[in-house]
């Protein structure tokens, strides 16, 4: 396992990183077999364990937990937080009410006395960056958090985040958390330069593109929408729209690249992140042994010029042939009243 320097924090950690978000009622209920897993990703030379607290309402932090009992000293320990976990008001978002209760509740369900690094897990437009900020500054110093970063920030928000920082003396972000994968390359457009910039860590997830890197999911075949992330988001898996059809189309080429390099495609897929110098650390985020010890090959497989260059002229860099899962909207693209004029101005307007 190859370990690399997190940002500027210091802190070495493995260059990949375990993803919990299968762990849990959402994916493996088994606690016991969980905890073998994450196990067996320490022994395999994993430093650094990533999950959150909206993982299986906060099951996963529970199970990784457990896990760590013992072996605590020994890990980079992630969490994150922003989604709410209980109906009402001023149970999300990035203010300094929801993110101390956040981080203290964290606390308390990995049952650990602090949190390497804490992330905020999207964008908040409904909170200044001061307030976000600061509150987090604070959790440093009281040493609840080792550091902290983004998720899923939109490369304007993690300039504007830095800027915001340097002019009101404040701790900066020292990460960002995005989704890269071969079906994903938009982060190298402008995410990517940004974190570079400003010297911070990089946590790619998603690097099988919600599953169908894994291989499971092939153009001609039927597809099985019974298990795994089609029973989540079916939309994501339906044949008949073309984004499908686009995905299918380049899994097809990246298959036949794989096995001309005598690899798999997970292999390929989990290879492909890890090899672009901008990024620290790959999330792997397997729900049984099988999955680790899959995801685990590519942690050995290195991609030469030659392979970078096939795969650029298989997917142009820089762009994405699906948008992907989770991956941060503006509410104005999302709101449709966000980007149309009141009628009263529309009226007015014609007159």
């Amino acid at each position: 396992m190859r370990y690399r320097h997190l940002g500027g924090t210091g802190i070495e950690v493995s260059a990949y990183c375990l993803g919990t978000m299968m762990f849990g009622s959402v994916g493996n209920p088994d606690h016991e077999d969980s905890v073998r897993i994450i196990h067996t990703a320490l022994d395999a030379g994993i430093n650094f364990v990533d999950t959150a607290d909206m993982y299986s309402s906060g099951e996963s932090e529970v199970i990784t937990g457990k896990a760590l009992k013992g072996r605590r000293d020994q890990v980079v320990l992630a969490t994150k937080g922003h989604f709410p976990l209980a109906e009402g008001p001023n149970r999300g978002g990035n203010s300094r009410r929801h993110l101390i209760n956040a981080v203290e509740d964290s606390l308390r369900r990995l049952d650990t006395d602090w949190i390497d690094l804490y992330q905020v897990h999207r964008f908040d437009p409904h909170t200044d960056l001061e307030e976000t900020l600061g509150v987090l500054g604070d959790l440093v110093t009281a040493g609840k958090i080792r550091a902290f970063g983004s998720s899923t920030f939109p490369a304007e928000e993690i300039e504007r985040a830095q800027h915001v920082a340097d002019r009101r003396g404040l701790r900066r972000f020292r990460t960002e958390q995005p989704p890269y994968s071969l079906l994903a390359r938009g982060i190298e457009k402008h995410v990517l330069p940004t974190c570079r910039r400003h010297g911070m860590g990089v946590l790619a997830w998603s690097p099988l593109a919600s599953g169908f890197l894994t291989g499971k999911y092939r153009q001609g075949r039927e597809l099985d929408l019974s298990s795994g992330r089609p029973t989540v988001m079916p939309h994501r898996f339906d044949p008949a729209l073309p984004v499908t059809a686009a995905k299918l189309a380049v899994v097809e080429e990246l298959v036949a690249l794989a096995e001309e390099l005598g690899s798999t495609l997970p292999e390929l897929a989990h290879a492909f992140p890890a090899s672009h110098p901008d990024v620290t650390s790959v999330i792997i985020g397997p729900r049984t042994m099988e999955q680790l010890t899959d995801s685990l090959k590519g942690a050995a497989l290195v991609l030469d010029d030659a392979v970078l260059d096939r795969i650029d002229e298989i997917v142009e860099p820089g762009t994405d042939v699906y948008p992907p899962d989770g991956a941060w909207r503006l509410p104005s693209l999302r709101d449709p009243a966000g980007r149309r004029r009141p009628l009263t101005d529309r009226a007015a307007a014609s007159a």
